[in-house]
């Protein structure tokens, strides 16, 4: 038995803007690295894995583009923000090594994870998924992809400010896992496409926002981006 046409149309990812090009990345997936830097670990009172790196998704529907507005989402008293490097895959990747990993990468491009943080909180004592803290409308930012000919992850600046105020501020050489090899690990366990995001963690500083607030993230060598926190949904 089959279909031939919907029932119903539903929403789909935005194409994220690359550099320099007409064409728009496709979404796929979005897996996000936990606990990858171990600043911003400790200070969320959490301990560092340095055995594997360790996952969470998000849908491919709540990305959304940087430089609009975002609701304050539903069922939070303590919505957050992390800023995040992400990386842009571009070809098929499947039990790669970390030399070959980098093969994969089409581009990277900033972004930022946002969190109802109570809700985590929760969802951890009682050792649940975090799926309702974590993957909702409009939980991730993205700005424009820079092709990977451009930039390659270091020891850049990465940071992010509210209300023109510094709240976060590392580098990426203070992640744990590399860029090679989280996309090594990953590959052991999911065949990775064109299309699929990682968004690799975020430095310490994280908090909470308030409608009204004016974010603007940044990492060296990048896009930035700003998103401003809208009413409550």
């Amino acid at each position: 038995m089959s279909a031939s046409r919907p029932l119903f149309p539903v929403p789909s990812a935005p194409l994220v803007p690359i550099l320099g090009l007409d064409e728009g990345f496709p979404i796929h997936r979005i897996f996000c690295v936990g606990r990858n830097y171990a600043a911003h670990a400790a200070e969320l009172g959490n301990t560092v894995d340095r055995v594997a790196p360790f996952y969470f998704t998000k849908p491919p529907t709540g990305l959304v583009l940087e430089g609009g507005t975002i609701a304050y989402p539903p069922g939070t008293q303590d919505y957050h923000h992390e800023i995040e490097l992400v990386i842009a895959i571009g070809a098929p990747a499947f039990r790669v090594s970390a030399d070959e990993a980098m093969g994969a990468v089409y581009g990277y491009a900033v972004g930022l994870d946002m969190t109802r943080r109570d809700l985590q909180n929760a969802m951890k004592e009682k050792q649940r998924p975090w799926d309702v803290a974590k993957a909702f409308e409009d939980s991730a930012v993205i700005g424009a992809i820079t092709p990977a000919a451009a930039f390659e992850p270091g020891a850049q600046r990465i940071s992010l400010l509210v209300n023109d105020g510094l709240r976060q501020e590392g580098h990426l050489s203070d992640m744990i896992w590399s860029a090679p090899e989280m996309i090594s690990h990953l590959s052991r366990y999911y065949h990775l496409t064109p299309g699929d995001l990682i968004f690799t963690g975020t430095p310490s500083g994280v908090g909470a926002l308030q409608p009204g607030d004016r974010l603007e993230g940044a990492v060296e060598g990048l896009s930035p981006i700003t998103v401003t926190i809208g009413p409550a949904a």
